[in-house]
């Protein structure tokens, strides 16, 4: 339980950095920040465990955080572009 709340917190807090990263206003509230932020720590963690070989495993390590933040990026980006085409 105690992994899933630190996971959690990554996504949270990788998705507010990603959205302080990005110029731009980028839609949702906090529930959108964290279920980005977790869905962009997950890209992340993938990207850099399978294509990088990094070691993402760990809560306190600097390159899970780097990982995170990158994916949290990308995701948001790529909603940036799904939401902005809604837009009429």
């Amino acid at each position: 339980m105690l992994h899933f709340l630190a996971f959690l917190l990554l996504g949270l807090i990788a998705g507010a950095i990603a959205k302080a990263i990005l110029p731009g206003r980028q839609g949702g509230g906090w529930i959108a920040t964290l279920i980005l932020g977790v869905i962009g720590a997950m890209l992340g963690g993938w990207i850099g465990g399978e294509l990088f070989n990094a070691n993402t495993g760990q809560f306190f390590s600097i390159v899970s955080w780097i990982w995170a933040i990158i994916g949290s990026l990308i995701v948001l980006v790529i909603w940036g572009f799904i939401t902005g085409r809604r837009k009429a």
